[in-house]
């Protein structure tokens, strides 16, 4: 039996086809739970701002900084941990962790138990994303990654609808605080499902089938997890790795920034209030989000076949350049089913990176580096994005108020866009040495 055969049946690193299809499946719903816990307080906004009296500077503090802080610092040495352990022993209690302060942050009395509550759910949401990028690139093979990492992926537009949906009901026919706690308290519940039924596969198991078909003098893969200076090492020397990170970074500036303030756009200048904005703003994430990170994943497993590197950052960052121009104009629509259809598009180009950079950032670093090299990524692109974008939006609001009064959000979001034209420029000049960076 060849090694590859006996990866598909189990001996070796990855189980059967079945099993994995279920571990990547119950991965694409604990990040679900991730994006609820992380996206409800956006559709909560108004009625937190209406009980706490809170400003929208105060509110971006708390959907960006309260969270990305933590989030981004812990995430690194936590996957550095995750390269030497159990990687899904880490992810469940993370998920626990990160739920539980969810429901913390349901009895909330003022501004700073509430940004408390949120760096809980920052510290506990450091240790889900970069083991769980390590467990699907070790249980898929390489030909199969960017559409594996797109389906993981799925967990964000999936959970942002459902944090919008969910949060939206709940606290217009129970209350905020409720909310809160239900959501959390479901994750909790989730977490030793994940521990129970999931198992480690071997680190590198189909990158080592590879090299021994490649050159089958050369069979041995390293698995030994390695420091933090032999995986910055390796960084420091690939341009790639950097472009792709802070062209990945500017996209979240707004991507996130834009997920946080648009359903309190949708109140202010198109007049939606309780259940029909959280269905609307819940449409828009799910079927324009699943479309365009499965769209993105596809195009780059098929354009980068062999040699073919470039199309990994290209693919995002044309659709970047597109998504400006479709936002601005969904944005001035009058119609609101006719802005829904065109929000659709944008939505859809600005999460098609997801697939393509995330499996380009895989395969900067050898099997035993990559929850280190994936949280290095998540470092550069959560600090930038969520600490940045969200906050940004709102103090540019705050200062636009005097001038624009209930308008002044709708200009906030068109300087916020621009992020996305940089974004392209970044992953464009990415593409030229990633080929060079690549490992195999």
């Amino acid at each position: 039996m060849s090694t590859t055969e006996a990866i598909e049946r189990g001996i070796g690193p990855a189980a059967n086809r079945g099993y994995r299809a279920y571990v990547l499946a119950l991965l694409m719903v604990v990040y679900t739970f991730n994006f609820i816990d992380r996206q409800i307080l956006a559709i909560l906004l108004p009625y937190i701002k209406a009980e706490l009296n809170f400003t929208d500077g105060q509110l971006g503090l708390l959907g960006g900084p309260a969270f990305a802080i933590v989030y981004s610092t812990l995430a690194l040495p936590i996957a550095w941990f995750a390269d030497r352990v159990s990687r899904v022993s880490i992810v469940g209690v993370s998920l626990a962790v990160w739920s539980g302060f969810t429901a913390v942050c349901g009895l909330a009395t003022g501004f700073w138990t509430l940004f408390g509550a949120r760096m809980g759910v920052g510290i506990g949401e450091a240790g889900g994303v970069a083991p769980s990028y390590s467990l699907v690139a070790d249980y898929f093979p390489k030909s199969q990654r960017a559409r594996a990492l797109a389906f993981y992926s799925f967990g964000v537009p999936i959970g942002t609808a459902l944090g919008y949906l969910f949060g939206g009901l709940l606290a217009e026919h129970i209350n905020w605080r409720i909310a809160f706690m239900i959501v959390g308290g479901v994750g909790v519940l989730l977490a030793p499902l994940l521990k129970f039924t999931v198992k480690d596969p071997v680190r590198g198991g189909f990158d080592r089938v590879a090299t021994a078909q490649d050159a089958p003098e050369v069979t041995h893969v390293p698995t030994k997890a390695a420091g933090f200076n032999e995986v910055w090492g390796v960084l420091l020397k690939k341009p790639s790795f950097w472009f792709l990170a802070f062209g990945a970074a500017c996209s979240s500036v707004y991507g996130y920034g834009a997920a946080f303030w648009l359903p309190s756009f949708f109140q202010r200048s198109l007049g939606m209030e309780g259940v029909d904005r959280a269905l609307y703003i819940a449409g828009i994430a799910f079927i324009g989000g699943t479309a365009g990170i499965w769209l993105g994943g596809w195009l780059a497993d098929k354009l980068g076949k062999g040699t073919k590197k470039a199309p990994y950052p290209l693919v995002p960052a044309v659709c970047f350049i597109i998504a400006v121009p479709m936002f601005f104009l969904a944005m001035n629509v009058q119609d609101k089913w006719l802005a829904f259809a065109l929000f659709l598009i944008p939505q859809a180009l600005s999460l098609a990176w997801l697939g393509p950079v995330v499996t380009a950032v895989q395969h900067l670093v050898p099997a035993h580096m990559r929850s280190t090299a994936s949280a290095s990524f998540l470092l550069i692109n959560n600090l930038v994005g969520i600490g940045l974008g969200i906050y940004l939006l709102g103090a540019v609001s705050d200062y636009l108020t005097p001038r624009f009064a209930e308008e002044a959000l709708r200009y906030s979001l068109y300087v916020g866009q621009w992020f996305y034209a940089l974004a392209a420029i970044l992953l464009i000049i990415a593409a030229r040495s990633l080929k060079r960076d690549w490992v195999d």
